[in-house]
């Protein structure tokens, strides 16, 4: 929370736009299979803290997907 995305590492925001992407509209993708990869993507590309930054980046934007999604199936 309260982070800017200037703080962020260029490599770190684009796997993090690629794993909400595949969170977000590749539904056949499933979240765990999305979020482990962006995941190896930090570990290998950025900082140390890259992949753990990621992890808990993207499993609340699936949390947020989730949500949103059963909300939809249920109206």
């Amino acid at each position: 929370e309260h982070w800017r995305v200037e703080r962020m590492t260029m490599v770190d925001r684009n796997i993090l736009r690629l794993g909400a992407y595949e969170l977000s509209l590749g539904s056949n993708i499933p979240f765990a299979v999305a979020i482990n990869e962006a995941v190896d993507l930090g570990k290998r590309f950025g900082s140390e803290e890259s992949g753990a930054f990621v992890n808990g980046i993207l499993d609340r934007i699936s949390e947020i997907v989730r949500k949103k999604s059963t909300a939809e199936g249920s109206a």
